[in-house]
């Protein structure tokens, strides 16, 4: 693999990338509730604040996972 090759594989891969971090910050302004789903863990104390969105995460793993294998399908 060439130089040229490997820059134009990290700007698609930063696109991508930015793409899904883009889509994530919409979703969290939308009513959806994305981020606040049932089984997300949240925990407060007086001076702090523990977050972790454990099944938002495992939504948007199998989701990923169907549309990865969908295009690896479609472009073999």
């Amino acid at each position: 693999m060439d130089l040229s090759s490997l820059g134009k594989l990290l700007v698609t891969v930063g696109l991508l990338i930015a793409i899904a971090g883009g889509l994530l910050w919409l979703l969290g302004l939308s009513p959806l509730g994305v981020g606040r789903l049932p089984g997300d863990i949240h925990l407060r104390g007086e001076r702090w604040s523990f977050y972790f969105p454990l099944t938002t995460c495992i939504v948007i793993s199998i989701i990923l996972t169907i549309l990865l294998n969908i295009f690896v399908r479609l472009f073999r």
